[in-house]
């Protein structure tokens, strides 16, 4: 899946379609839960405001964050010995959350130089 398809203006639909996703590759393990273009829902989350003071936190980006929160607390909870395996790919690791590349959420980091 594409990151950009779990990020919806509506508050709730996105952490709803991770709860989905990941419930249903437990049940359908062995399984692989691949999100491509993870920065479009695990963008560095910014508080109140943005780090310009001109746009001011919205409903978009309330969505976003709790999207990546959900996402956060389904791979605190993931039990990699299971049979499901969570991948990651991005372009731009600059604008990744540092709470999702704590040690314990991600176990290997690959770098493709070009």
């Amino acid at each position: 899946m594409a990151g950009s398809e779990f990020v919806e203006v509506l508050v709730g639909v996105g952490s709803a379609r991770i709860r989905d996703l990941f419930k249903r590759a437990k049940v359908n393990r062995p399984s692989v839960i691949f999100i491509d273009e993870i920065d479009a829902l695990a963008t560095r989350r910014q508080g109140i405001f943005s780090e310009s003071t001109d746009h001011l936190y919205n409903a978009a980006t309330q969505e976003r964050e709790t999207t990546l929160n959900q996402l956060l607390i389904e791979l605190d909870g993931f039990d990699t010995g299971k049979g499901v395996i969570f991948l990651g790919a991005t372009n731009r690791r600059d604008l990744l959350d540092p709470a999702l590349l704590r040690p314990g959420r991600f176990d290997r980091k690959v770098c493709i130089s070009y």
